[in-house]
C-alpha cells in the first residue's frame, strides 16, 4: 500500500521506518526541514520503559496547588483562553484517582515494554548509534515520605515482570557512584536496570536516514493544511495548493495533531511545554553514567557522550514556545545540586518543546472511525521511551496484521 505519514518527529520516522519494513510505499510530510526538529531534537533522553507512569495520579491536584507557591515548580498553568484546555484539564483531574491511575500505569508498562524488546531489535538489525547507554535509569527520592509511596509503582513492576531494585541512600552510588557528593541530601532511590538512555534527535535523524535507503520519501519544508475526508474515508491531504493522496494516513504531528483532525474529532492531546538544557562535562568522576529522574522536582539528569541532558517540568499553556529563564535556572540548580562540578560553568544550550499529552498520559494508537485514518500521538513525555513499540504497533495495524500486544483500549475509541 501507499502510506503517507504526517509529521517527521521521533514518532513518525520510526513508524515510517516500520511502515517500509512491512513492505509499503511510504512518504512522509513535515513542515521543517529536516527530522527531529521540534519536541524529539532536545528532550531529557530518558528511554524509560520501567519507569513510566501516569502524571494524572491521586494527589496530583493537591500537589498542584501548592507548586503555585513554589519557586521550583514542576507543574503550573496558565489559561490559554480555550475552552479545550479547561475540558483537557478536567479530563486529567477525573484520572486522578487509583482506579484510573492502575489501569492507565499498566496501559503504559505495556506499551514501554513492548517498545524495549523493538528498540534492541531494531538496534541489532541496523546497527544505529545514538550515543545510546543501556545502563539503567535512577528514581531518587528527596524525602523519605516518597520511598514510602513507592510501593504502588513496585506492585505494578513486579505484575509486569519489570526488573527494579529500591536503594537506601548508602546504595545509591552503587549505581551512580558521582552522586557520593550529595548522598547526604538524599532519602533513597528506585533503579530500574533495563531502562536506557539517549539521544532523541540523533537516533530520529540516523533512522530516518536508514527509512531513505529502504525507499522512504521524506519531503521537507511542506505546510499540512487540512485533511479532507468524506464518508467513503480520507481523500487525501491538503499542503497548500497540492493535494496528496495514498491508501492509508498515519498522523503522528504530536501537539498539532490536534488541529488538523478538528474538524472530524476531538482529540484530547494537548501541548505540555517543557525545557531541557545541554551542558559539556567538566568531570568525568562528579557526572552521572546514564540517567535519573529528580521526584521532587521532576527533573531527569541524563548523561551522553561529553554532555550532560537535563530536562523537565511541565507547562499548561498553549502553544507558547517562549524560553523562561526561571526554568533555566531550576534545570541548572538541580544538575548543580546532584552533581556538584561535573558540568562545565558558563556554558548552555536552553531549549524548549511541546510535548503531546493526553489526559490519562496513555498515547493514542490505532485506527479512528474515518476509514484509512490512522494515529500515532499523545505520548506526552514518552515519546522516545514508546516510539519504536508504537511504530511497530501502527505498522502491524494499518497491514491488518496481529499485533503482539493488545492494543484496542490504545485506540481514540477509549474517550
Amino acid at each position: 500500500m501507499k502510506i503517507i505519514v504526517l509529521g517527521a518527529g521521533v514518532i513518525g520516522v520510526t513508524s515510517a521506518y516500520y511502515l517500509a519494513k512491512a513492505g509499503h510505499d511510504v512518504t512522509v510530510l513535515e513542515r521543517l526541514e529536516g527530522p527531529a526538529l521540534e519536541t524529539s531534537h532536545a528532550n531529557a533522553g530518558q528511554v524509560s520503559f520501567g519507569y513510566s507512569s501516569p502524571w494524572a495520579a491521586p494527589g496530583v491536584p493537591l500537589k498542584a496547588v501548592k507548586w503555585l507557591f513554589a519557586e521550583h515548580p514542576p507543574l503550573s498553568f496558565k489559561p490559554d483562553g480555550s475552552l479545550f484546555q479547561l475540558k483537557w484539564m478536567f479530563q486529567m483531574w477525573r484520572n486522578c484517582n487509583a482506579q484510573r491511575y492502575a489501569i492507565n500505569k499498566e496501559r503504559m508498562i505495556r506499551m514501554s515494554e513492548y517498545s524495549r524488546e523493538c528498540l534492541a531489535s531494531l538496534r541489532t538489525e541496523t546497527g544505529i548509534e545514538y550515543e545510546g547507554r543501556q545502563r539503567g535509569t535512577l528514581q531518587v527520592f528527596r524525602k523519605q515520605a516518597q520511598v514510602d509511596q513507592v510501593g504502588k509503582d513496585i506492585e505494578v513492576l513486579r505484575d509486569a515482570g519489570v526488573d527494579f531494585q529500591l536503594l537506601s541512600s548508602a546504595e545509591l552510588a552503587s549505581a551512580e557512584p558521582a552522586l557520593e557528593y550529595a548522598r547526604h541530601k538524599l532519602a533513597g532511590g528506585l533503579r530500574l536496570p533495563d531502562d536506557e538512555t539517549g539521544d532523541c534527535n540523533l537516533f530520529t535523524t540516523r533512522l530516518a536516514e536508514v527509512a531513505r535507503k529502504m525507499g522512504v520519501t521524506f519531503r521537507y519544508g511542506v505546510n499540512i493544511t487540512a485533511i479532507l475526508a468524506n464518508s467513503s474515508g480520507v481523500t487525501g491531504v491538503r499542503c497548500g495548493s497540492e493535494l496528496l493522496t495514498a491508501d492509508a494516513y498515519v498522523l503522528a504531528l504530536g501537539a498539532w495533531s490536534t488541529r488538523l483532525l478538528s474538524p472530524y474529532m476531538q482529540l484530547p492531546v494537548y501541548p505540555m511545554k517543557g525545557y531541557s538544557i545541554t551542558v559539556p562535562i567538566a568531570d568525568e568522576s562528579r557526572a552521572p553514567v546514564s540517567t535519573l529522574l529528580d521526584e521532587t522536582y521532576k527533573v531527569a539528569v541524563t548523561r551522553f557522550d561529553q554532555r550532560i541532558r537535563v530536562g523537565g517540568m511541565a507547562e499548561i499553556k498553549g502553544f507558547d514556545k517562549s524560553l523562561n529563564a526561571s526554568r533555566q535556572a531550576t534545570l541548572e540548580m538541580v544538575v548543580d545540586d546532584l552533581f556538584p562540578g561535573g558540568r562545565k560553568q558558563g556554558e548552555v544550550s536552553f531549549w524548549t518543546g511541546l510535548r503531546p499529552k493526553t489526559p490519562d498520559s496513555t498515547p493514542v494508537i490505532g485506527a479512528t472511525r474515518i476509514p484509512r485514518l490512522f494515529l500515532n500521538t499523545g505520548h506526552g513525555t514518552l515519546g522516545w521511551t514508546m516510539a519504536c513499540g508504537s511504530g511497530q504497533l501502527i505498522a502491524d495495524l494499518v497491514s491488518a496484521r496481529a499485533t503482539a500486544i493488545r492494543s484496542d483500549d490504545l485506540a481514540i475509541s477509549r474517550y
